[in-house]
């Protein structure tokens, strides 16, 4: 067989050129589509590469190895739009792991469904509720914001007591969506929003929406529905202004922990903990942790583990038809056993959604998200 000998990166040598073409002896493709230069998207393309090459060490599928079409979208809806172009027009690529940002997803999982050869594509993280049903090609591993916003409200009124709660939310998909079910929940529980207030990624100071709520007074919370970057701007303003409530916040912070200090004591929902038990996932996190030194996967990482081992189990069934792979992968969970991966079970709706996924409360302490107790 006659192999691609171009001198490439460790990261491009997994992904595929078009020398793999669309032979039924060369390599499986698959789409891995996230911002893989930032931070949040590390986990995910590790998680992604160690499932490829556990797969490939037992074989493959069908006697065919895998192989990953690494696309970088910065997390931005246009870069996403163009990525999801070029990997639906490839015939190579059968399916498509990602996008991992609810605003990306939502702009390319259109595209997968509606060029001429639909192809699935499938989150780890992007949980906007908007994203529910936009297309029969549109599925995620993860639950939505409906979801973590709930189990946020719940926690902080019934566990830590809060009556009282400011929320700044990241005027996106996903920040609107976090904050919106957060706050439904909140009320419904007799609980009240002291103020709410939009940002931007590019905003540099959070230091005048504080100031109002530390003047109203009686906050007992304070609810981030913003990713990393934006948590730790609140977080730095509010050690500068001596204010210190307890704040809590979704899964886009997760990785905050390995800000020392910064972070003690942040609440965070995810769908999943490193610490959490059975032996697939403490066999991921050993294997993960041996391939990657110093790093331990997140949830991003862990869903796209899963999704790698999901679809190599529907593709030895499907084969690679593109249409064939969509109707098996929708029926995981419903006239198909649910699929069990190392962040649970995976039992898919009419919507590509995961309803039956849980959501818990981690918490920071000492550089580690640790599971809160008593849920």
């Amino acid at each position: 067989m006659r192999r691609c000998r171009v001198p490439l990166p460790l990261a491009a040598i997994l992904s595929l050129t078009a020398c793999s073409g669309g032979s039924s002896r060369g390599p499986i493709v698959l789409g891995l589509a996230g911002p893989f230069s930032q931070p949040r998207g590390v986990s995910m393309q590790h998680a992604a590469e160690l499932a490829v090459k556990e797969l490939n060490a037992r074989g493959g599928v069908r006697g065919r190895p895998l192989a990953l079409r690494v696309m970088d979208d910065s997390g931005r809806p246009d870069v996403a739009i163009r990525i999801a172009q070029q990997l639906a027009d490839d015939p190579a690529v059968v399916a498509v792991i990602g996008h991992l940002t609810s605003s990306a997803s939502l702009a390319a999982g259109r595209v997968y469904g509606e060029v001429r050869r639909p192809v699935v594509m499938i989150s780890p993280s992007a949980s906007s509720p908007d994203l529910s049903g936009v297309s029969p090609y549109m599925f995620r591993v993860c639950p939505s914001d409906l979801s973590h916003g709930a189990q946020l409200a719940r926690y902080a009124r019934q566990m830590l007591g809060a009556q009282h709660v400011g929320l700044i939310y990241l005027d996106d998909d996903y920040g609107r969506g976090l904050g919106l079910s957060f706050t439904a929940e909140f009320k419904r529980l007799g609980g009240d929003i002291i103020e709410a207030d939009p940002m931007l990624s590019a905003t540099s100071s959070l230091e005048p929406y504080l100031s109002r709520m530390r003047q109203k007074g009686s906050v007992d919370a304070l609810m981030l529905a913003t990713d990393r970057v934006g948590a730790e701007l609140a977080l730095r303003e509010m050690g500068r202004m001596g204010v210190h409530w307890t704040t809590l916040g979704g899964d886009a912070l997760s990785g905050i922990e390995e800000d020392g200090a910064l972070a003690e004591g942040v609440r965070m929902s995810v769908a999943y903990l490193v610490d959490q038990s059975g032996e697939r996932n403490a066999q991921f996190v050993s294997a993960y942790t041996r391939a990657y030194a110093g790093e331990r996967p997140d949830h991003r990482g862990a869903s796209a583990y899963d999704i790698v081992h999901l679809l190599a189990s529907v593709l030895a069934e499907s084969g690679t038809d593109r249409r064939a792979i969509r109707d098996r992968l929708a029926r995981v969970g419903r006239d198909l056993p649910a699929f069990e991966g190392v962040t649970g079970a995976i039992a898919f709706d009419a919507r590509g959604d995961v309803p039956a996924k849980s959501v818990v409360i981690g918490t920071v302490r000492d550089g580690q998200l640790i599971t809160e107790p008593g849920q």
